[in-house]
């Protein structure tokens, strides 16, 4: 099995089990980052099953490298400073191979403009390089972040009770889906 594959699947056996067993808290009306925490607690039980035990997993993080955010480069080129809903990362532990997953949630209500920008800032990170200007030489870290395995926009309506799954994948939309909770 690819990594790719592997991480997916890590994701989605935390997922399952969140969306069954946090279904009232859904429900609920809570904000984004409450049910982020809650996705955190899942993703880290799963994890520690798998390879990536020695990963982390963090809610609105951006990591702070002699004194600056980390930042991407948008689809203009213009540089911007990253906050992700849900990482899964090394914290900069593993240079080969930092990042694994990154996740933005949206409430179905929100702002198209904000969901849209979230699934850019997806493409930009799960990129491999951009005009080759993201080193992953596996010796230092990038300027810029990316080469996240797997990038997830996910989208919870809380009137039909489902949640909508995009994945990304080298900067590109691989494969969506809905789910019921």
């Amino acid at each position: 099995m690819n990594k790719y594959n592997e991480i997916k699947n890590l994701f989605e056996l935390a997922n399952n089990k969140y969306l069954i067993e946090q279904k009232n808290l859904i429900q609920s009306g809570v904000s984004e980052r409450t049910l982020c925490g809650q996705l955190m607690l899942y993703l880290n039980e799963v994890k520690k099953t798998t390879q990536y035990k020695q990963y982390f997993v963090d809610v609105e993080y951006n990591r702070n490298v002699n004194g600056r955010l980390k930042t991407i480069k948008d689809g203009e080129g213009e540089i911007i400073t990253i906050n992700c809903d849900l990482i899964l990362h090394s914290r900069g532990e593993n240079l080969a191979q930092d990042n694994l997953i990154a996740l933005e949630m949206k409430k179905s209500n929100g702002s198209r403009s904000e969901k849209e920008k979230d699934r850019e800032r997806l493409k930009a990170l799960t990129r491999q390089s951009f005009d080759n200007i993201w080193s992953s030489d596996g010796k230092s870290l990038p300027e810029h972040v990316c080469r996240y395995i797997l990038g997830v926009y996910y989208e919870i309506n809380i009137s039909r009770m489902v949640a909508k799954v995009e994945y990304y994948q080298d900067g590109k939309l691989l494969h969506n889906y809905i789910k019921t909770i």
